[in-house]
């Protein structure tokens, strides 16, 4: 590994339930079990923590389409937390690249469309001058770069319910190794953040 590439993580984060899962079992994109956690303080801090680090946005094409579709509302809205308007106008301004077969070119500013795997994207980041590499909550992208051992540090936020099913974030079969632990906050609701890097 050279310096340069060993100077841009790949930082992955994630909202789970107690039980593991990403998304309900009926409705993946159904996120509402997610809100009341999402704007408990922990949470926010945790996700202040992650992109303030970060240059590159890398996201799926549906979390970019949702990212992407209220995030910039956030900005001058009334009542916004300052941390929430923080990373609103940290993801206007970062670069993006979106993962997807579909869409022919961006909609959005500041934004690279890339119809490659995830682990060749990744590498590209990685060769290329700038901060963290930041996927943020892109199940099926944060899955293929665990899945390619790409993943430097792994941020999850744990939500104290059971979905009773739904997607699970670590696959069987992954590359075996060793995490070790960051940091750790609890907060209100039993919300919990944990952050991990990979020892390699």
């Amino acid at each position: 590994m050279t310096e340069q590439t060993a100077a841009r993580r790949v930082v992955t984060n994630m909202s789970l339930s107690l039980d593991g899962r990403y998304a309900r079992p009926a409705d993946p994109h159904d996120m509402s079990w997610v809100m009341p956690y999402a704007v408990t303080d922990v949470a926010r801090d945790h996700l202040t923590s992650l992109w303030e680090p970060a240059t590159t946005a890398l996201l799926g094409r549906v979390n970019a389409e949702g990212f992407l579709g209220f995030w910039p509302t956030v900005i001058g809205m009334e009542g916004a937390d300052p941390r929430d308007e923080g990373f609103a106008k940290w993801l206007v301004d970062a670069d993006k690249v979106v993962l997807s077969s579909t869409l022919a070119e961006a909609p959005w500013e500041r934004t690279t469309i890339a119809d490659r795997p995830a682990a060749e994207v990744v590498e590209d980041l990685r060769a290329a001058e700038g901060g963290d590499i930041l996927v943020l909550s892109s199940a099926s992208v944060i899955k293929a770069l665990l899945a390619a051992d790409q993943v430097d540090r792994l941020a999850l936020t744990i939500f104290p319910v059971f979905l009773g099913g739904g997607p699970c974030l670590f696959d069987d079969g992954l590359p075996a190794g060793r995490w070790s632990l960051v940091s750790q906050a609890a907060g209100e609701h039993g919300t919990l953040a944990l952050v991990y890097d990979r020892v390699r």
